[in-house]
């Protein structure tokens, strides 16, 4: 398995709205955005690294659904991650199937977080 990296942003209410505006076409705050480099034509990294692309969190959304749940917001913001991550990698809940598929494998990693501690 060739190595990966990508980028992870935290940000505010304010920002994330923007962001969600200016690049998802939805005025509204969300909790998570994921912006892919590997999307369309791929181009071959000179040193075998694979970008992924970002993940930003909005962190007061976090922090608010972790209350809503009663679970730490640590808990959240690695639901929040894997969620953008799995994004990034091809997943989609825009179906039914494709959100089974999708809760299965955050449940799946956020297992192996919670193991590991």
């Amino acid at each position: 398995m060739a190595p990966a990296e990508l980028d992870i942003f935290i940000a505010g209410e304010e920002d994330m709205r923007e962001l969600n505006r200016d690049y998802a076409g939805q005025d509204e705050l969300t909790d998570v955005l994921s912006f892919s480099l590997t999307e369309g034509e791929e181009l071959p990294s000179p040193d075998g690294v694979l970008r992924l692309g970002e993940v930003i969190i909005a962190y007061p959304v976090a922090q608010r659904q972790a209350e809503a749940a009663g679970r730490p917001v640590r808990e959240e913001v690695a639901h929040l991650l894997v969620h953008g991550i799995l994004h990034l990698l091809g997943y989609d809940h825009a179906e039914p199937e494709e959100e089974l598929a999708m809760r299965a494998r955050e449940d799946q990693l956020l297992a192996v977080i919670a193991e590991r501690g």
